[in-house]
Order: structure tokens, then sequence, then C-alpha cells
């Protein structure tokens, strides 16, 4: 019987050796698995970090009666983030994982995504793995697989555009009156009752205001005269001619010499006579009911020859009297139209009235006192004080609203165009702004769905849907919202839509001088590989903001020339 037990604690023991030896052996050739990461660096888009890691497991490694959880870990500074593992097992084990053969090895995948914070920028992405035979259990060596994480999208400048209602003042504003002057049949003489009828009462009462007013000046005058076409052509041609003579006399009198001389005159005045006004004879005849219209009509498309028109037209007897009382008395006639210039006051008057005096101002003046002002805050003065004097102007919160925006009151901004929403709701250019702040506060949702219904206000509204673009990791949409655009925004999305060439030679038609252009140029270049651009474009970045010198130091775009003795003297 003692026997019997020595045998059973013998082969006990020698179970539990094997155990333990086989799960050392995993461990001392854990460093012969081969790894591949996609991509090589992790790069972050939209938020988010893809990856995917492919393992080559070697012949005669993987222990028959083994199981092991393979688990991708991210480590960084203050943390780890813990992907999801996978588990393997031996070909001996009696379980629902996949198999790796001892003989011939195997593999294994993982594809995912973890979210980013600006904590992981520097880490390193590990394969763990814990062996398991029956109730004994090892962690293997840790592997490397990559170092941190690029993050070149948060480049981005969130600098959404608001837009301003454009300043629709005007100094110089035409002003235009018509009248008629009517004659009797193979008449010229203008009678007593058409200078007593009501358009041309009004006509001297708008000329008078003219003359009048210094700050109106007579622009244009027009007379047309006019015969009917019945008669003569011979003598509609002298009666239309006599018409548009007795017309200027009688405005000659009436403007009289106190603004218009002889010389201004001569440019002033277009005078034209029409013999037969077959074309306002046809207005009539189709704007009126009478009788046989279409037959007048069809005779008038027929003939063009006026002496058959109007023989053609007696014909229509019983048609013909209507014509004579009610249509060619209204073709007897002159027409005047007096055109004349208001001019408004200067930009050093409404300037000077908007500072001291706005109250005399009308609301397009003060708007545009607000458009030519000199600095946001005295832009923002006066369009205050719009809102104040035309609290019904939407234009005026919208302006103030927009001038806060550029100075980063952004609470003021908001108050204004909330107003603003209520005096004019769904207005694109409002809604524009209402999407500026939402983003400028960190809602991409409500940004995004403000800008989406603002596309009517222009090219603004593109540019700022590409910003979103650019944080949502859509980069060929941002190129294409920005192609009116040529600002960093538009080559930062060139580059991270693979089009180096293009990023580069937007970035150097960019306008704005500052540290972050330059080191985008160097992160440019250092995907092209142009290590003289790279360097000189970084010196002159940290040169104008120093705090890009440890960004500069860790960041892995230029991770091909850390050891370069000219970049570590840049970054030290």
């Amino acid at each position: 019987m003692k026997r019997i037990n020595y045998l059973a604690s013998f082969f006990f023991a020698a179970v539990i050796l094997s155990s333990c030896g086989g799960l050392d052996k995993m461990k001392e050739e854990a460093s012969n698995l081969q790894y591949n990461v996609t991509p090589k660096v992790l790069e972050m888009h939209g938020g988010k970090v893809k990856y995917e890691i492919k393992g080559d497991i070697p012949a005669e490694w993987f222990n028959k009666k083994a199981i092991v959880e393979f688990t991708p870990v991210y480590k960084y500074d203050g943390g780890e983030e813990i992907l999801p593992s996978k588990t393997l097992q031996g070909e001996s084990v009696e379980a629902n994982n996949k198999a790796v053969a001892f003989e011939t090895g195997g593999s294994i995948e993982f594809t995912g995504e973890f979210d980013y914070t600006e904590a992981m920028r520097m880490g390193e992405l590990e394969m763990r793995g814990k062996a398991t035979i029956k109730d004994k259990a090892i962690d293997l060596v840790s592997m490397k697989l990559a170092d941190g994480i690029i993050s070149t999208p948060l480049l981005v400048m969130v600098d959404p555009m608001p837009i301003a209602f454009k300043d629709n003042f005007k100094r110089i504003v035409a002003e235009e009156k018509e009248a008629d002057i009517h004659y009797l049949i193979q008449r010229a003489n203008i009678r007593n009752k058409e200078l007593r009828s009501e358009d041309i009462v009004a006509l001297k009462k708008f000329i008078k205001m003219a003359n009048k007013e210094d700050n109106k000046k007579f622009k244009g005058i027009e007379i047309s005269a006019y015969a009917s076409p019945d008669g003569p052509e011979k003598l509609n041609t002298r009666l239309s001619e006599q018409r548009k003579k007795s017309a200027d006399r009688y405005l000659a009198k009436v403007i009289g010499r106190t603004k218009v001389s002889k010389k201004d005159a001569k440019t002033l005045y277009n005078l034209k006579s029409t013999a037969e006004d077959w074309d306002g004879f046809k207005k009539l005849v189709e704007a009126s009911s009478i009788a046989d219209k279409d037959l007048i009509l069809r005779v008038l498309s027929m003939y063009s020859d006026p002496v058959v028109r109007e023989k053609e037209i007696k014909n229509i007897s019983a048609t013909y009297k209507t014509l004579a009382d009610d249509i060619l008395p209204q073709l007897r006639r002159s027409e005047i139209k007096v055109i004349v210039d208001k001019i408004g006051y200067t930009d050093e008057e409404i300037s000077e009235m908007a500072n001291n005096t706005p109250e005399s101002l009308n609301l397009l003046e003060l708007l545009h006192a607000a458009a030519i002002a000199q600095g946001l805050d005295a832009k923002a003065t006066i369009y205050k004080k719009a809102t104040m004097q035309f609290p019904k102007s939407f234009e005026a919160f919208n302006n103030y609203a927009y001038v806060n925006i550029l100075m980063g009151n952004l609470a003021d901004a908001k108050a204004a165009l909330e107003k603003a929403n209520e005096l004019k709701e769904g207005d694109a250019i409002i809604t524009n702004n209402l999407g500026v702040i939402a983003l400028l506060e960190g809602d991409k949702e409500t940004a995004q769905a403000k800008f989406l219904n603002a596309t009517d206000a222009g090219n603004a509204v593109d540019y700022n849907l590409g910003i979103i673009k650019i944080m949502d990791g859509e980069y060929e949409a941002a190129v294409n919202y920005f192609q009116n655009h040529k600002t960093f925004n538009t080559a930062l999305a060139m580059l991270l839509a693979g089009k180096n060439d293009s990023a580069n030679k937007t970035i150097d038609v960019v306008e704005k001088d500052d540290a972050k252009n330059f080191y985008l140029k160097a992160v440019i270049n250092a995907r092209i590989g142009d290590e003289t651009a790279i360097l000189n474009n970084l010196k002159v970045a940290i040169e104008k903001d120093a705090d890009l010198k440890q960004m500069a130091k860790t960041d892995l775009e230029f991770r091909n020339y850390f050891e370069n003795e000219t970049f570590k003297s840049i970054v030290e």
C-alpha cells in the first residue's frame, strides 16, 4: 500500500514539475513572438486611436496544455488603457478558444480603437500575456509594440468665422419722380387742366424740394414725347417734336436756373420724340378688355407698315370708336422723369455724429459708422448704441455679436445673437454665428447643425464646417469645404488627407506670420523628408513661441530626427 502511495506522489510531482517547466519555457521564449502594428506609429483621428496588431506565434512555443490570454495595453504617464484581450489554447486543451498547434504555431490578430486624451501623446503600446496550465499561471514578459501617438490633427485652429451683415449705407441715393402731360388730338400746347393733375403737382413739389435742400442735386431729366399712331406720319412727327419742346419749356420754368445752369442742362437733359407710338398702343390694347382685341393684335403682328396698320384697324369700324375714345388719347403725351441725387453725410461727419449725437443718425448711417470705426472696441460701442436706438434691428444685434466674438466676449455675443434670432429667426447669417458660439464653447454637434442650416450665408460657413470635419477625422471632406480658403487649417487638412505637396504650397501663401504656421511647415516637410526645411521652420517657430519647444521635442512627426544634433540644439 505504501508503495502505491509513493508512486502516486511521484507522478503528481512529475505533473507539477512538467507544468511549471512548460510555463517557464513559454516565458523564456516569449520574445520569439513577432508582432506587426498598423500604423507603425499610432495616430489620433477624430478623437480616436485605431490600431491593428498581427502576431506570429512560432512553432513549438505554445504548450499543448496551455491557455494564454494576450492583452494589448497602451501605457502613458498617469495611466494605462487596457484594450480587449484574446485567449488562445493549446491543442490538448478542451475549451472554446482558438487552438494553436504545437508543431506549426499560429497567429493572433487585434483590431480596435480607443478614445484619445492629451496625456496619451507620450506612451507606448505593449503586449502582455498570461499563460496557464491547469491551476498554475505565469505572466509572460511584456513586449513593446509601438511608441506614442501622433496627434497632428489637434493642431487645428478652432477659429470659426462669424459673419456681419453688410454695410448697405450709400452716401448718394438717387430719387426720381415721373409725370405725364397729355395733349388734345393734333395739339402740342399744355392745358391748365393738365398742370393741375395729381402727378404734375407731385412733380412740382419734388422739384421744389430739390431746389430748396442743399444736399440734393439734379442728376438727370428725361422728356419723351409721343404722338398716337393715327393720322399722317409727317403730322405725327411734327406733333411729337412740338410736344417735346412744350414739355421742355414748362419744365425749365418749374426747375428754374437755381440749380441747373445752361451748361449743366446740356448733360442733364435727355429729350426724345416718337412720331407714332405703336409699342404703347400695343401695350394698352393688350391690357384692355375691348372687343376684337385679338384681331387688333393680329393686325399689328401681320403688318409692319404704319399706313397699312392704321387702315386695317380703322376697317374694324365698331372697335375703332372705342380705340379713338379710350386708347389713342393716352398716347398723345410727354413723359417726364426727374432724377435727383440725395447726398448724405461724409464718413467724417457720420463718425463724429456717431460719437456725439448718435440719435441724429438713421439706422443705415449708424451701422456704417460702426463699420468704418477703427478698432473693435470702437465698433462695439457704436453697434451697442445702434441696438439701443433701434431695438428692432436684427442687423444691429448680429453685428454687435460679431464684434464681441472677435473680441472673445462670448457671453455678450451670445446674448445679442439670441435677441437677433428673436427678431429674425432662421436667418442664415445669425444661424451661422450661433454655430460659431457653440463651437467655441465646445458643443461641436450643435455647431455643425447650425452651420448646415446656414449654408446660404456664404463661404464662411464652408470654412466652419471644414474645421468640424478635421475634428471628426474626415479630411477629404475638410479639404472640399476649404477650397475657397487659403488658411492654416486648409494646409492642415491637405496634410492629413495625404496631399503633402498641396499642403506645402498652401501654407506658403497663408498670410498669418505666426509660430504655428512655421511649426506646421516643419511637420509637412517632415512627411516630405526635407531635413533642411524641417530644421529651419522649426527654429523660426520656436523663436516665435518658446512653448513649442517641448511639443517638438516629443512630437513623433519628428521621430526620425530626435538624434539629429541640430534638431536637439533647437529643442533643448
